[in-house]
């Protein structure tokens, strides 16, 4: 029986990503620690957040997805040490659903883990995350649902601070859930990384922190490029398309290495979006949970540096950014081309070298001779 647990949930955005690539890059080093990563990759945990949130898509993923939660919580329970789960989806999950999964757990010392930022680059960064993904929504309409569902991911079930403490923390005392805060700019890098090794016991020495992976930003034109194409790609509708074309290929490929300008929401968005920061900010402090950094940190400063918004992309800007894009991809299509044929060739080549080959070019000279004469 695992003596103590971490329950990391989120928020998204709040270099979840980072330290996710640390764990699991170091899951045999953490092992010798005491420490464990239940599963095989963070797909099992993605998986598990939706057994969890009983989420009705999970099929969508294949066979396994819906073992994942049993096969992590069965691990963990056979293990004599201390354990680790991590993935931004169990945000979403009602506190019915948080109970049962801590519950699973058995004797285990269940903690939970939330690390944060104010609510302003919160929800800047998970807009971007969202165009990413296919979606076109504009940034000041996101999130689009103001209630909370375990199925919405993309919502404020995930990105409301003080809603997914209370769900996650409402059957643990406050000392049992802790807030990491998001290192402010000009931080060492591996901040954020020692302040979870630190609360979790592990001795970050030990570990290697090279292959760390942490999410890249469109610039503002980037953005609502794809954001306008997004809406012709109707049918690139499943997590893999979405993933490997829109996301992969186009966002990260294409766009994220043009660089740009940063954006935030237009004036009364932000405003709405501060108030809601600084009520999360306050309720952490009235239940008294273990915050591990700044909590003032969790504020929107008064005064923002200056940013452009989305919406004040130029036709221009788009035409620029467009053409250089298709020529980078028509690249790639002659890229892709030229190893296509190269491959035929080589397979024609090593053909005609097997005695099948032999006899089929063979075959080829008599059909030649007969229908000469």
């Amino acid at each position: 029986m695992a003596r103590t647990v971490y329950f990391h949930v989120g928020l998204p955005k709040t270099g979840t990503t980072y330290l996710q690539t640390l764990l699991w890059n170091n899951a045999e080093e953490l092992r010798r620690q005491g420490v464990l990563m239940p599963g095989l990759s963070v797909r099992e945990h993605l998986w598990a957040s939706g057994a969890v949130r009983e989420d009705p898509r999970l099929d969508r993923r294949g066979p396994e997805a819906a073992g994942a939660w049993d096969r992590i919580a069965e691990e963990i329970v056979a293990w004599p040490g201390t354990a680790v789960v991590s993935h931004e989806f169990f945000a979403a999950a009602s506190a019915e659903q948080a109970a049962r999964a801590m519950q699973r757990l058995g004797d285990a010392e269940v903690h939970v883990v939330v690390t944060a930022r104010d609510t302003v680059s919160l929800v800047t960064a998970r807009w971007q995350e969202f165009v990413k993904n296919g979606s076109t929504v504009p940034i000041d309409e996101y999130p689009t649902r103001e209630e909370t569902s375990p199925e919405y991911e993309w919502d404020w079930g995930t990105l409301d601070l003080a809603d997914v403490l209370a769900r996650w923390g409402a059957s643990l005392p406050p000392a049992r859930v802790h807030v990491l805060t998001l290192p402010k700019p000009g931080a060492p890098r591996d901040e954020l990384w020692l302040r979870f090794a630190r609360l979790v016991g592990i001795d970050p020495a030990a570990c290697d922190p090279s292959g760390s992976v942490q999410n890249e930003s469109l610039g503002v034109v980037e953005v609502e490029l794809l954001r306008r194409v997004n809406g012709d790609l109707v049918d690139f509708t499943s997590a893999l398309d979405r993933g490997n074309w829109i996301r992969g290929y186009l966002a990260q490929g294409k766009l994220v290495p043009r660089g740009g300008e940063k954006f935030w929401p237009s004036a009364d968005r932000v405003e709405a979006l501060r108030a809601r920061g600084d009520r999360a900010v306050d309720f952490v402090c009235a239940q008294g949970y273990d915050v591990i950094g700044d909590v003032e940190d969790l504020r929107t400063p008064r005064v923002l540096g200056e940013r452009r918004h989305p919406q004040d992309v130029t036709d221009a800007e788009l035409v620029e950014a467009a053409s250089a894009t298709i020529a980078a991809m028509m690249a790639d299509v002659r890229q892709l081309t030229r190893e296509r044929r190269g491959a035929r060739e080589a397979a024609r080549s090593a053909e005609a070298r097997t005695p099948r080959g032999r006899s089929r070019a063979a075959l080829r000279r008599v059909r030649r001779m007969w229908s000469r004469s």
